[in-house]
């Protein structure tokens, strides 16, 4: 993968074109941790209980929301080094590009309404169907739902860019997008999860609505300020009223003929 653009960073991070920031390094470790830890009889069963299940609301298990993204999933074979080697060359773009905060942002703002949106329709086809799904979610589960979100930031940063896949074929950075809602319906007809279709498309349009000057980020500190607006004003008011202040509105000033009445 190269870049032929490095445009500037809008989002106040550092753009750094080497180095492997902690945080990422961090998270493919317990990636692959996790997945491994699947294999072995004695510590499969904390592998299970992180990954995103029907047990959020079937069992109060709401952890899962937030630890999903987190726990390795996959067959044992040699794809779970090239996935992560791939995934590593990404996040690490992305990390440097947005800094620390923005990068955590990014993550708990795609997938957590990812997660509770594909929670939703698994319990909407439950009450169709009467009958659970056969791999429900399977296919936002760890460094899936990881890839498909920092694919979808790179491809948002680097929107104007021009992207050699595997040093051959030129392709416009902003096609990634599409290639990884395409990838995942692709999945969807092997494995047919709706759930975790809908729940990777969620995650993708978040993403890029994160990323997109003016877009979402904009309303929601807009929307932030409103509220904390109205908190101040609400505040102030209960003051005035415990100490028995009184506000007096202004009134318009009378015009001349009438003070000379």
């Amino acid at each position: 993968m190269y870049s032929t653009q490095k445009p500037g960073n809008p989002f106040g991070g550092t753009f750094r074109g080497e180095g492997s920031p902690i945080d990422v390094l961090a998270i493919l470790g317990v990636v692959f941790a996790t997945f491994a830890l699947q294999f072995f009889a004695a510590t499969a069963i904390l592998p299970a209980l992180l990954r995103l299940t029907p047990r959020v609301w079937a069992s109060g298990f709401v952890w899962q929301i937030v630890t999903y993204p987190f726990v390795g999933i996959g067959s044992p074979s040699f794809w779970i080094i090239l996935e992560l080697y791939f995934l590593f060359l990404f996040a690490r773009d992305v990390f440097w590009r947005l800094g620390r905060r923005n990068f955590w942002k990014l993550l708990a703002w795609a997938c957590i309404p990812a997660a509770l949106i594909a929670l939703g329709v698994d319990l909407l086809m439950r009450g169709l169907t009467g009958a659970p799904a056969a791999q429900p979610m399977f296919l936002m589960q760890g460094q899936w739902m990881l890839g498909a979100v920092l694919i979808s930031a790179y491809a948002t940063l680097n929107r104007d860019a021009t992207i050699r896949l595997m040093l051959i074929l030129p392709i416009r950075a902003l096609l990634f997008i599409p290639l990884t809602i395409v990838f995942a319906f692709l999945g969807f007809l092997t494995t047919k999860d709706l759930a975790g279709f809908l729940g990777i498309c969620v995650a993708v349009g978040l993403t890029f609505a994160f990323l997109t000057p003016g877009g979402i980020r904009r309303l929601s500190r807009e929307s932030k300020l409103r509220i904390q607006e109205a908190w101040y004003r609400q505040r102030m008011d209960r003051l005035r009223r415990k100490r028995g202040f009184t506000v007096v509105k202004d009134q318009k000033p009378r015009p001349k003929d009438d003070l000379l009445n």
